[in-house]
């Protein structure tokens, strides 16, 4: 283990010094500004896929540097602060603190649990169909993740699983990539299916229906990934759930906890629920809706958390995580670094048109690429300009090269590339270590056999020519 960590270290601190020698030796045919950018990426993105520093340090670090270097303005750099993705964090953290210190995540654990407790296996299926499906009726994964986390958390200790232990790191790792990854194949279950649908409206004039979109992405990138997804928990964190642990557990009742307060936590979140699927209707944003929830629950008197327990009930370090990626993001279109990404993409894609499985894989493939420099809300920012190129470069059709990205930015190597996979695990209190360990073989699998699988399924449903 402790060879596989210096080793880490040791790549990680070759990019660094590859990074301090283009800031000290800008590239001649770019401005310095470009230079300095890529350095500052370069940096930055080593630091949070090697786990060098805290999340939040490095972000700290990123800001600095970009503000001192001049590459940015500054309201483009701490527009993350101001984005609603923040402020959604932000409400859901105090939403699950509310669900959590009013042991209502007890009560509806105590409720599911004779259905799933049966066993390990079927209690981790049974979480990730859970999450599935919410998928369906809810925009944001971040609020998947606040209502399912307190609830599997509470599940784990009715069956005995202490935390750091496999089964609740099993749990945690299940939940948190079961709120995110299958809901890419849903078109508007999370945020980068939204840029890149209106993005391919507004540059191409192409539209993308609901059952569309959901035919060709969610048989394999939905089911059969979220099927590996259990399988490789139940091996990498197996478990078991002993009767005598989970019976003894079901007699325990919740005493310690006011009915009333989880009523009411209960009825916030309910119609809290109703917005977030109804926001096709009424036009207001998920983070609006959560934001009024958290006053409603934080009101003196009225709410359920004490106005004090704010500053305990939200992680700030994630809040300025999320910021740094956001401002990540944009500082790589600002600089021109991700043109010029997208630039010598294209030369990597094969020569003949013939090729198209080659051609799918290669398109596929650079999509995943752009995740880990731009993080996944920023691959379609990147890449979509680009489509006409890809698909002169392919003969693919422009829909079809950008339906491409899909395959790529839910293929998440890091879990830095997704914010909400990080506020899942500060939820669940368990470490992106544990993520980190299902992330990396799940996307080696989805690189491997379910890119092929997914050449097959376009053809037969004849998106490839």
């Amino acid at each position: 283990m402790k060879n596989k960590i210096s080793i880490k270290k040791s790549i990680a601190f070759v990019f660094i010094l590859f990074a301090v020698y283009i800031m000290l030796f800008p590239m001649t045919n770019q401005p310095a500004a470009f230079s300095y950018s890529a350095a500052v990426i370069l940096i930055t993105l080593t630091c949070w896929s090697a786990s060098l520093l805290p999340p939040f340090l490095t972000g700290l670090i990123f800001f600095a540097l970009a503000i001192t270097l001049q590459l940015i303005e500054p309201n483009l750099l701490f527009a993350g602060f101001g984005s609603t993705a923040v402020w959604l964090i932000i409400a859901g953290f105090i939403i699950g603190s509310a669900i959590s210190s009013s042991g209502l995540d007890k009560r509806l654990a105590a409720v599911i649990a004779p259905h799933l407790t049966i066993s390990y296996p079927r209690l981790i299926a049974g979480l990730v169909v859970s999450a599935i499906m919410l998928g369906f009726i809810m925009p944001s994964s971040i609020g998947r993740a606040v209502v399912l986390i307190p609830v599997g958390m509470a599940l784990a200790e009715k069956v005995g699983f202490a935390r750091g232990s496999n089964g609740r790191r099993g749990i945690a790792t299940a939940l948190a990539i079961a709120c995110n990854m299958p809901s890419f194949a849903v078109l508007p279950a999370n945020i980068p299916n939204m840029i890149l649908a209106g993005s391919s409206e507004n540059l191409f004039d192409v539209h993308f229906g609901y059952m569309e979109y959901l035919l060709l992405h969610f048989p394999v990138l939905g089911l059969v990934k979220s099927l590996a997804l259990v399988w490789l928990v139940l091996k990498l964190f197996p478990a078991t759930i002993s009767a005598s642990e989970n019976s003894t557990q079901e007699e325990q009742q919740d005493t310690e906890f006011d009915h009333k307060l989880q009523l009411k936590v209960l009825i916030i979140l309910g119609i809290t629920l109703l917005f977030w699927v109804t926001d096709s209707l009424h036009g207001v944003n998920a983070a609006w809706v959560g934001l009024v929830a958290a006053i409603l629950l934080l009101i003196p008197k009225f709410g359920v958390l004490e106005p004090k327990k704010f500053n305990s009930s939200i992680d700030f370090g994630t809040v300025i995580f999320v910021s740094a990626a956001l401002g990540l993001g944009t500082l790589v279109n600002v600089s021109g670094v991700g043109e010029t990404m997208g630039e010598a993409f294209i030369h990597l894609l094969p020569e003949s048109v013939e090729s198209t499985f080659l051609s799918f894989m290669s398109l596929s493939l650079i999509s995943t690429v752009t995740g880990l420099v731009t993080t996944t809300p920023g691959v379609p920012t990147v890449l979509t300009p680009m489509a006409t190129d890809f698909a002169q470069a392919t003969g693919f059709s422009v829909p079809a090269v950008l339906m491409t990205q899909v395959i790529g930015f839910s293929t998440v190597i890091f879990p830095y590339q997704v914010a909400p996979l990080i506020i899942a695990m500060q939820l669940a209190k368990e470490s992106l270590a544990s993520l980190l360990k299902i992330t990396l073989p799940l996307a080696l699998i989805t690189i491997v056999i379910l890119m092929p699988l997914d050449y097959l399924w376009w053809n037969l449903l004849g998106w490839i020519n």
